[in-house]
């Protein structure tokens, strides 16, 4: 059996657990994107590119919706166009999370969100119950999150892919673009290391209904705005963050780059 295989085992014999806690999930969705503009909407597979993460999001077992939530009626029409969940948002809404907040207002028989990342297309659905089942599991956690671990020096290096350190609890302790931990020394060894050094934090969220609710009014760090990463005014405002751990590394889609890759691999899986 596969690290995967294992993981989806486990997950399936957990599920009873989540029975009476409602799950949702929420695909945030915007137009504009200033390294690849209208992303959302490539198509050269023949698929928009946000149609990938819907079908994932739908396969999983745990959350009783998804929904994609944009600012842009291209991408609505795109998204009902191949017989998706779509809502308008609004366009004024800051970040990714105050559009799956949006939507949480007006879901209060939902209490457990989940913000899948439109860009990221080769997401696997276990990650989607996984993460669900963090909240389920720890009742007193408000949110939570995967990382995968890094064995590619070029990743960790890479400013683009975000690094998680965790305390023993798996609890993050903070989220960087540069290498954290960072070695006073390098060694090649540190790559292979089990169990391993470096994490790569996956944009996949779970919120409890009334925590995301209050997460826009709590005000902004210099972390975050430092780092440019969102998760940090959790941390810094002393809210912890579950972050588990997956086998499969979700790649996300930001530059030209990244989608021609992401073209390549579907073509030759369909071959």
């Amino acid at each position: 059996m596969t690290g995967n295989e294992s993981q989806i085992s486990k997950l399936k014999g957990n599920l009873m657990m989540s029975d009476n806690i409602n799950s949702f999930v929420v695909i945030p969705a915007r137009y504009a994107s200033t390294r690849l503009p209208q992303k959302m909407l490539l198509c050269e597979t023949g698929k928009p590119l946000i149609q990938y993460a819907y079908e994932a999001a739908v396969k999983a077992q745990l959350p009783i919706g998804v929904t994609v939530a944009t600012d842009h009626a291209e991408i609505f029409a795109a998204v009902q166009g191949f017989g998706g969940q779509v809502v308008m948002t609004s366009p004024d809404a800051k970040s990714g999370t105050d559009r799956v907040a949006e939507v949480a207002a007006n879901r209060p028989d939902v209490d457990i969100f989940v913000n899948v990342q439109g860009d990221e297309p080769e997401m696997m659905p276990m990650a989607v119950d996984q993460v669900i089942q963090l909240l389920v599991d720890h009742p007193d956690v408000p949110m939570a999150t995967l990382c995968t671990p890094i064995r590619n020096r070029k990743q960790l290096e890479s400013p683009a892919c975000v690094k998680v350190v965790r305390d023993n609890h798996l609890r993050a302790l903070y989220f960087s673009r540069s290498v954290i931990p960072h070695p006073r020394q390098w060694s090649d060894d540190m790559l292979t290391a089990e169990p391993p050094l470096f994490y790569l934090h996956l944009g996949l969220y779970a919120y409890r209904r009334d925590f995301l609710l209050q997460m826009g009014a709590l005000p902004q760090s210099s972390l975050e705005t430092t780092e440019s990463l969102e998760q940090l005014r959790v941390i810094a405002h002393g809210y912890p963050i579950l972050c588990g751990t997956t086998e499969h590394n979700s790649t996300g889609i930001d530059t030209p780059a990244d989608y021609a890759a992401f073209v390549t691999r579907e073509k030759n899986q369909g071959n």
